[in-house]
Formats: structure tokens, C-alpha cells, sequence
């Protein structure tokens, strides 16, 4: 489980075909990183790379390998990633951390993209759109994670829905690369997927 909020910006530095799906390999950038010898850095740990939950499954001084499975590169933008582009980057939470995004799990629903952002005092809003199917989990004033990040929902319409960057983010997440009309990973609530769930299990009167 993740948080939503980003730790570091790294890089992608490789994705190579390996029987139909790929290895990525990402520079850690500015993610807090010890490198080989680090004693808590793990092969088969999690991280969120652009919010999609991937495995380690090699690292040194500068960053790691994961695997992309096919139905990681469909459901997401890694496998069209242009190399060298910036990434946000998480470690899985721990127990005691404290939860200052929303719950996030790194199982990306589906792929959005920039329509808009413009000057709002010192923050910018920004408007994504979002699939039709998705669009229904999205609530005025709830959570959403965009390549990672926990945002709040301002508004939502029949195209997707807007959001408020403040400096922070701006400076501290890979929005500063992102440019009108990229894709984006998009998350929606845990909760609203387990209330989908459990009102078509009372309907079906299980």
C-alpha cells in the first residue's frame, strides 16, 4: 500500500522486451536511496513508479529493475513512455507512517489525459480526462491518484475532472515535466471501488 505522496523523482532509463513483456530500469533521482549495501532497500519490495505498484527485482547505487507483466503495460502508460522521462516515485508505507494522502494500492484503473491547467494564485488547477468507465467513482471533494499523486477532486463534468496543484506539489512531483495531452495513470478511491462491490453483492442478495 502506498500514500499518494511522493518521496522522489527518478528517471526512466530502460525498458527492454523480455519474452513479450519488459524489465524497466529506473534512476532513483532524487528518491532518498543507499544504493547495493543499503539495509533497507530489498529485492522483491514494492514501490510506485507513476503510481503503478512494480517489484524490485534488482538495484545498485543508482536505482532499480522491475518487471512490467503485459497487463501492467496495457492498463498503463510504461510501456509508451518516452525514455528519460520523469517519474514519481514511492516505497511501500510502513505500519507507522502516517497516512497524509489516502490509501493508495499502486493497481492502476485506467489512463487519462492532460486536457488543461492554467495560473491560480500561487497553485495551478489542472483539468484530466478521464474514461467514461471510471468517471463514475469520481466524487466533488474526493480522492483521486494521478502518476502516483493523492489529489483532491474540484469539480468533475462529463469529461473528466479538475484539480488544484499547490506549489509543493508542483515543485516536488513530476507535474513540472508533464505537459498538455500526455498520458496519465489514474486511481480511483479504494473506497468507492469496495462500495461498487458491496451494493452489487446486496442487489444479487449475497
Amino acid at each position: 500500500m502506498f500514500t499518494g505522496l511522493i518521496e522522489g523523482i527518478g528517471t526512466l532509463a530502460g525498458r527492454e522486451s523480455r519474452g513479450g513483456d519488459a524489465r524497466l530500469r529506473i534512476d532513483a533521482g532524487t528518491l532518498p536511496w543507499g544504493g547495493q549495501d543499503a539495509d533497507d532497500i530489498a529485492l522483491g519490495e514494492s514501490i510506485a513508479v507513476n503510481g503503478a505498484c512494480l517489484t524490485v527485482a534488482a538495484f545498485d547505487a543508482q536505482g532499480f529493475e522491475a518487471d512490467a507483466s503485459n497487463e501492467t503495460l496495457a492498463l498503463t502508460t510504461l510501456g509508451e513512455l518516452a525514455l528519460g522521462r520523469a517519474l514519481n516515485l514511492e516505497r511501500a508505507m510502513r505500519p507507522t507512517d502516517r497516512l497524509g494522502g489516502h490509501l493508495v494500492s499502486g493497481h492502476v484503473d485506467g489512463v487519462g489525459k492532460v486536457l488543461h491547467h492554467w495560473d491560480d494564485g500561487r497553485a495551478q488547477r489542472w483539468l484530466f480526462e478521464a474514461p467514461a468507465s471510471l468517471r463514475r467513482y469520481i466524487a466533488a471533494k474526493g480522492s483521486i491518484c494521478v502518476d502516483g499523486v493523492s489529489l483532491t477532486v474540484n469539480a468533475i463534468d462529463d469529461r473528466g475532472f479538475e484539480v488544484a496543484l499547490v506549489p509543493h506539489t508542483l515543485q516536488h512531483t513530476a507535474f513540472a515535466h508533464t505537459a498538455i495531452g500526455d498520458p496519465v495513470n489514474l486511481e480511483i478511491d479504494l473506497v468507492a471501488r469496495y462500495v461498487e462491490r458491496l451494493l452489487a453483492a446486496k442487489e444479487q442478495g449475497a
